[in-house]
């Protein structure tokens, strides 16, 4: 079922879950991380510079230097979605003529939310389908630099390419990112009947930004051969149902997958958000377009026109329902041809290397952004809650995690919802994988104190290590980095080793770090990235998994 709240529920939830608020960034200004290529091979010592004048097919592109990067952003991808192209198929646009100015990101897409890291804004273009390409300065010419491409995460109704700035990324890992906006919530993910492309258009988009990035990747000292996707949250579920699709083979070769469950995430009655349905990120096409026309009834939209009805609404008034359109990635269509959690637990995915890694904290981070709105988790609400999620089996279940065990019944709740519905769904979903030939690299990002980028805290609060909280270790948020101290920024270069490693050979190494161990199956091993410090670790036996195969879900 797709995420269904009541109005107040999803303008304080959605945008309180999602990051509205700015990171607290505590204490000095951050220490600058290392900016020598950590990674990088050598180049040749006749190579020259990149240029920043580049010929691709959006037109030949001027971008900007700065200390860390080459950045060319705002390239066009596809035809503006607008007019009788709403809720139209992703098209290439015409080749321009003459040279484009590339150093202005283009608008977010329409939403009303923000990405995390930003303070809240919205946006209401539809004409978003927009790009940027960051490269290192010390890419030389004639190298052939692995290329990564980011497909934000937010719930698939907020976030945009331009709020995570790869400069840091680009330039420590030697490789080139791409990050790239795609339509959300109602424009992204609406079904009808008789509607082609319907629940998959922000995918859609997702995929034709990733062609364009191999297509042009030579331009910019990319190796077209070599593509790796990378995503978070809703950017790592897309990810995941790629490794599903009939379109992924021959277009990506290994896939980074930050919170997105290894397709497996799975939501009991009030279990991402207080009193909403159970969910999963997928639904069926037949219940989508059920949706859609239900949702279009209530712009009065129906019947042989509720297509035009809808393409003639103004952005204003599709936006009253787009916080409906969330998880609801369509599946039983050409893009997705099954329920992409059956296809990894049936081994009807693309066997290419995946990195797959969660949170030891996710919850948190959506319980603490329901508690600031409204108290409610509590002493007495803990068993009502565990009764709708969990029906019979919640005696057991508070028998496992009872209140005594943690500092208050919103900590208690939190990890109640990560073992059952993040962290044992991923290693099984990590498993799975890895028995139906991918080579699977699981892991878990677990700094306790990691900067607290959705603005959850309180002073009953601990946000810990929750979801979205690894972020600032990849990427600066809307150029800001956010790390705190020394161990913090030790980590970060680790995992930036580690990802970028992983995009350059399949295998993910870092510096003075462990081996990144291959995963043998449920029972681990799983690398833990800690500031304290890097191991292997048994994320069964850490989350319950034993426990929850004994809950239906």
């Amino acid at each position: 079922m797709p995420l269904v709240a009541a109005a107040a529920l999803a303008a304080g939830l959605l945008t309180a879950c999602t990051g509205s608020s700015t990171p607290q960034a505590a204490g000095s200004t951050p220490p600058t991380p290392p900016t020598a290529s950590r990674t990088s091979p050598a180049a040749s010592p006749s190579s020259g510079p990149a240029p920043l004048t580049v010929d691709t097919t959006s037109g030949r592109l001027h971008g900007l230097a700065t200390s860390q990067a080459r950045e060319f952003l705002g390239v066009r991808y596809a035809e503006a979605p607008t007019g009788d192209q709403r809720w139209t198929m992703p098209t290439a646009p015409p080749k321009p003529v003459g040279t484009v100015e590339a150093t202005k990101a283009g608008p977010s897409c329409a939403q009303g939310g923000s990405a995390p890291g930003a303070s809240a804004t919205t946006s209401t273009s539809e004409d978003c389908l927009f790009l940027n390409v960051t490269t290192p300065t010390t890419a030389r010419t004639g190298e052939k630099l692995p290329v990564m491409v980011w497909w934000h995460g937010s719930g698939y109704t907020s976030g945009s390419g331009s709020s995570y700035d790869a400069a840091r990324l680009a330039d420590q890992g030697h490789v080139i990112v791409v990050t790239l906006n795609y339509r959300l919530g109602v424009f992204g993910y609406l079904s009808l009947p008789g509607l082609a492309g319907s629940g998959d258009f922000g995918l859609a988009d997702q995929i034709l930004a990733t062609r364009w990035a191999k297509r042009n990747a030579a331009a910019f000292g990319g190796d077209p051969d070599n593509i790796t996707v990378f995503g978070e949250s809703a950017g790592a579920m897309s990810a995941c149902a790629l490794l599903t699709s009939p379109v992924a083979k021959g277009l990506v070769n290994k896939v980074a997958m930050s919170s997105g469950g290894a397709c497996q995430l799975n939501w009991p009655r009030g279990g991402l958000l207080p009193d909403v349905p159970a969910q999963t990120p997928y639904v069926a096409l037949a219940d989508s377009e059920k949706l859609g026309v239900t949702e279009a009834g209530t712009l009065g939209c129906t019947g042989a026109s509720t297509l035009s009805c809808l393409r003639d609404a103004s952005t204003a008034d599709l936006l009253k329902v787009f916080p409906v359109f969330s998880d609801v990635l369509a599946y039983d269509t050409p893009l997705l041809p099954e329920n992409p959690a059956t296809a990894v637990t049936d081994g009807r995915t693309l066997p290419i290397p995946v990195l797959s890694t969660s949170n030891h904290d996710e919850q948190r981070a959506f319980v603490g952004g329901a508690q600031k709105v409204k108290p409610y988790y509590s002493a007495a609400s803990y068993p009502t809650y565990l009764a709708q999620a969990f029906g019979p089996d919640a005696d057991k279940v508070a028998a496992q995690y009872p209140l005594t065990k943690y500092p208050n019944p919103a900590i208690a709740w939190s990890t109640v919802i990560t073992d059952a519905s993040w962290s044992c769904p991923t290693l099984a979903g990590n498993a799975a994988l890895a028995t139906h030939g991918s080579t699977v690299y699981g892991g878990e990002f677990d700094d306790p104190h990691a900067p607290d980028i959705s603005g959850v805290t309180s002073a009953s609060f601990d946000p810990g290590a929750a979801h979205a909280a690894d972020l600032p270790y990849l990427f600066d948020l809307l150029g800001q980095n956010y790390l705190r101290g020394t161990a913090q920024t030790k980590l970060s270069a680790a995992m930036i080793d580690y990802w970028t490693s992983f995009a350059r050979t399949g295998t993910p190494t870092a510096e003075g770090q462990p081996a990144w161990p291959k995963l043998s199956g449920t029972g681990g091993p799983t690398l833990q990235l800690n500031p304290t410090e890097i191991r292997t670790v048994d994320l069964a036996a850490e989350h319950n998994c034993a426990f929850w195969t004994t809950i239906p879900s």
